[in-house]
C-alpha cells in the first residue's frame, strides 16, 4: 500500500489524502485492520486519494503495522516528531524533546500532585521506549527496556515522556500538568493510561502537515479519523474530522461527524459512503 495520490480507476472521493489514527481508530482491539477496511482505503487509494497514517507511536512501535499493511509511503508517528517513510525506512524529520526543560516539567507537576510513574521514548529509527517503575505499559505486546538507573531517562535524546499517577485519572492529570506546565512542553492524552509531554508546539497537525506538503496535497484536501484528544489538532487542520463511535467526548465535540467504531470498520463506513458503494 501506498500513500502516494494515484491515477483515478474508479469513482471519485472528495478528498485527496486519508488521514488516520491506529489505536483505536484504523486498528481494532487485536491490533488488526479489517479486510473491510483495508478493501475501503484501497478503493480510496484507486480512486486518487493518498493514505497516511498519522500515530502518536514511535516508528519502532509502528513499523510491524505498516509493514503487515504493505505500507509503503509516508507515515506520521510519535505524535506529529516523526514522518517516516515506510519504503526507504529512513526518518525524513525528527523533533527531540528538550531534555532540560522536560525535567524542569516534572519537577513542576510533581510538586502539584506528588511523584509520577515515568516512561520515554527515545529517537530514531530503533529509539527504545524506557519504562520505569510502576509505569502500566497499555500498548499491549510492543517491546520495552525497563529503566534502572533514573540517570538513563536523560542519557539520550527524547521524542516524549510519558506520565501517569496513581490517584488522578488520565484527563485530571492532563490539565494538572497544562496548568502547571504547559508554558515549558505540549500535553496531550493518546489513550487510557497515556499522557504525553511532548516538544512545546508539537501536534499530529505538525507532522500531518509536513507529509501533507511532500504529497503536495492540501488541509482543505484531507479527511481525518481518530479517537482521542490528541486528535483534535489533526481533526483542527484538516477539512473534515471524523471521530469514532468509540472516540473520547472532547473529540467528539471537535468533529465534524461521528462513524461507526473500530472494531465496526468505522473507517470504512464514511468511505464506502463517499465512493458510493452502499
Amino acid at each position: 500500500m501506498s500513500t502516494a495520490p494515484a491515477d483515478r480507476v474508479g469513482p471519485a472521493l472528495p478528498y485527496r489524502l486519508v488521514a488516520t489514527d491506529l489505536d483505536g481508530t484504523l486498528l481494532r482491539p487485536d491490533d488488526t485492520v479489517s479486510a473491510r477496511t483495508r478493501d475501503a482505503l484501497a478503493a480510496a487509494t484507486a480512486a486518487g486519494a493518498a493514505h497516511l497514517i498519522v500515530t502518536g507511536r514511535s516508528v519502532p512501535w509502528t513499523r510491524h503495522v505498516l509493514e503487515d499493511l504493505g505500507y509503503e509511503g509516508l507515515a506520521v508517528c510519535g505524535q506529529g516528531a516523526q514522518v517516516y517513510h515506510a519504503g526507504e525506512r529512513r526518518l525524513l524529520t525528527s523533533v527531540t524533546l528538550d531534555r532540560q526543560l522536560a525535567g524542569l516539567a516534572l519537577s513542576k507537576i510533581e510538586a502539584e500532585v506528588g511523584p509520577l510513574a515515568l516512561a520515554a521514548s527515545r529517537d530514531g529509527l530503533d529509539g527504545e521506549v524506557l519504562v520505569g517503575p510502576g509505569y502500566v505499559v497499555q500498548d499491549g505486546p510492543l517491546p520495552v527496556t525497563p529503566l534502572g538507573d533514573p540517570a538513563d531517562l536523560w542519557a539520550a535524546p527524547l521524542n516524549k515522556l510519558y506520565v501517569q499517577h496513581p490517584g488522578l485519572d488520565d484527563d485530571a492529570l492532563a490539565a494538572v500538568a497544562r496548568d502547571t506546565a504547559g508554558d515549558l512542553v505540549g500535553v496531550t492524552m493518546a489513550g487510557e493510561g497515556i499522557v504525553e509531554l511532548l516538544p512545546l508546539g508539537l501536534t499530529k497537525a505538525t507532522g500531518l502537515s509536513l507529509a501533507a506538503r511532500r504529497l503536495g496535497v492540501k488541509a482543505a484536501d484531507t479527511i481525518a479519523f481518530g479517537d482521542m484528544p490528541n486528535d483534535i489538532p489533526m481533526f483542527a487542520w484538516a477539512a473534515h474530522g471524523v471521530a469514532m463511535a468509540n472516540a473520547h467526548d472532547d473529540l467528539k465535540a471537535v468533529a465534524n461527524e461521528v462513524t461507526a467504531s473500530n472494531e465496526d470498520d468505522g473507517i470504512a463506513v464514511v468511505l464506502e459512503r463517499m465512493l458510493g458503494r452502499v
